[in-house]
């Protein structure tokens, strides 16, 4: 059996409330060779192996379960052990594992964010953002060189509107004072006076057409509108701690569209309907599902336009996997762009995969629905500067606003990341923002908490001289065990891009990080107490940090 499987089919021994049977679980199954074994069979074997297994200066007892063997370290060795690990891998804890050990390095892109240019950024691509930056944190600590990719939509006939209405009713001033806000009152004011007079259709018609026929007055406006929306696009990312490698979007292929449906055509993949609309059979067995892929008039659609991005992406970056993360509104779409790229003869196509998730239901502010991202931010940062004012045990801070924009966007990313997500799920705020219950802002109170242990006592330098036997109380023993267990959290969530593992193992951890703080003093203890008490907060806090920068959270250390 190769040494890689071997090492999978170890785990360690979830910490619960019942006396703890065990530290590792060897399952037997894996290496027999799966499903093909009787449930007697197995337990046979798996009696005969715990037989031939001897205890020794590691392995303090052995047993068996159902399918497993059980085994229990010597519990001084094991504390020191997991102590060394935490405080020789720092910042990589978790990471240096042999369980990524093996692990090929790979060329991964992710696509994520995405909004429309010259509109606001919506809260609907909230989800979007957090998740692709989640998951490129995650692949990049694993040792993955990941390219960034911000999809915008900015191709389309709402910018001949845009932009014969902007000649009509734009103001120079107000766009340099409140770029987005104008651009989207201009629209609405456009979209209303086309419905109105037919002359304006006519005139965003021929704006567009002007566009597509790259004329510079209306490409140079164009050209504006989107650097513009970038400009006020990357303040938000700041806020979010989020950056993108690279900002493409629809307008880029405008002629590789026409170039992919002529590779269609050649390959005998286009049939027209009677309207003249190119659709593609997605089917080889004579199933009569298709997609549409150019209008009667022969323009491209939205997935002629992921056809010719993706053809590109793989020509110029050669990623091992390709990522989309979107709505789960749109997985009917991903189905078909791969199943096409498939048809076109693209094998790469195995390697696309698209991360759904689920709606936010409920997210509003206290004047009422929210639209807009920046009302989100500004309402979680403003009630976590008047909790935090009026909690006792609120430090005094350097920069309140800062904290409080930090505490508050961690108090959204978890919320958002506790579930599946392709699960919808309900925004509360009260729930969202409670400093005692599975939240963020717990998160948060734990890392302060503990980093203000090692601001009074002092940091731990070096584990050496730690005596593990002062850190045999259940507490100790289970946030030990707790630590243990970390590297395959992080495995689990680099399978399955998960964020709901990393999430309950950080809470679990905070829970006992404050049951130990609770029961483990370090002031009043002697000296050989106190340190080794502190080293294994600040052991907690190294991982817990960890775990909330993979998320994509900044942790404090006052709040």
């Amino acid at each position: 059996m190769p040494p890689d499987n071997l090492i999978k089919s170890i785990r360690t021994v979830p910490v619960s409330k019942k006396r703890q049977s065990a530290d590792f679980q060897f399952f037997v199954n894996p290496v027999l060779g799966g499903s093909e074994q009787s449930k007697s069979d197995v337990q046979l074997q798996t009696q005969r192996l715990a037989e031939q297994l001897k205890c020794d200066d590691v392995v303090n007892e052995i047993s068996i379960g159902e399918g497993r063997v059980n085994f229990t370290i010597h519990q001084e060795l094991l504390t020191k052990s997991v102590l060394q690990q935490v405080f020789k891998d720092g910042s990589e804890y978790g990471i240096k594992s042999e369980l990524f050990g093996g692990l090929p390095r790979r060329k991964i892109l992710i696509e994520f964010s995405s909004p429309n240019i010259a509109k606001k950024f919506h809260v609907g691509h909230l989800r979007s953002t957090i998740i692709g930056n989640f998951i490129a944190n995650l692949k990049e600590a694993i040792g993955h060189h990941v390219t960034r990719m911000n999809y915008l939509g900015d191709w389309g006939m709402q910018f001949g509107l845009l932009g014969a209405g902007f000649q009509q009713l734009g103001s120079e001033e107000k766009l340099k004072s409140n770029p987005l806000q104008h651009l989207v009152e201009v629209y609405i004011e456009a979209n209303k006076a086309a419905e109105e007079d037919e002359t304006i259709k006519k005139m965003a018609q021929d704006f567009f057409r002007k566009l597509e026929a790259r004329e510079e007055e209306a490409l140079a406006l164009w050209q504006r509108f989107r650097d513009i929306s970038i400009e006020e696009y990357v303040k938000m990312y700041q806020h979010l701690g989020v950056y993108f490698d690279e900002y493409s979007g629809e307008s880029f292929y405008q002629e590789k569209c026409q170039e992919v449906l002529k590779v269609l055509d050649t390959k005998g993949l286009l049939q027209k309907t009677e309207e003249g609309t190119g659709i593609v059979y997605l089917s080889e067995k004579g199933d009569r599902s298709y997609s549409a892929v150019m209008r009667s008039d022969g323009t491209s659609l939205y997935i002629t336009r992921d056809l010719a991005a993706a053809i590109d992406r793989m020509d110029k970056y050669d990623p091992d996997t390709m990522i989309y993360v979107t709505d789960k509104s749109q997985i009917s779409h991903f189905q078909q762009l791969f199943q096409i790229l498939k048809l076109l003869g693209h094998k790469w196509a195995e390697r696309c995969r698209h991360v759904p998730f689920g709606r936010v239901q409920g997210m509003k502010t206290r004047k009422g629905e929210v639209v807009f991202l920046e009302d989100v931010l500004d309402e979680a940062c403003s009630m976590a500067l008047e909790r935090m004012a009026s909690t006792k045990t609120t430090k005094e801070l350097v920069d309140p606003l800062e904290t409080a924009q930090r505490v508050g966007l961690a108090a959204l990313i978890i919320q958002d990341f506790r579930g599946l997500l392709s699960s919808d799920y309900q925004f509360n705020w009260d729930r969202v923002l409670q400093s005692q219950g599975d939240t963020g802002v717990f998160l948060q109170y734990t890392h302060a908490r503990l980093h203000s242990l090692e601001e009074v006592f002092g940091k731990v330098s070096q584990v050496s001289h730690i005596d593990p036997a002062c850190l045999q109380d259940p507490q100790a023993v289970s946030l030990i065990q707790h630590l243990l267990r970390y590297d395959e959290i992080l495995h689990q969530s680099s399978q399955d891009l998960q964020p709901k593992h990393i999430v309950l193992y950080l809470l679990a951890l905070s829970h006992l990080a404050a049951a130990a703080h609770k029961m483990l003093p370090v002031k009043g203890s002697v000296p050989e107490l106190a340190e080794a008490r502190i080293c294994l907060f600040q052991a907690a806090r190294t991982a817990l940090a960890n775990g909330m920068k993979l998320l994509g959270i900044t942790p404090v250390t006052k709040m």
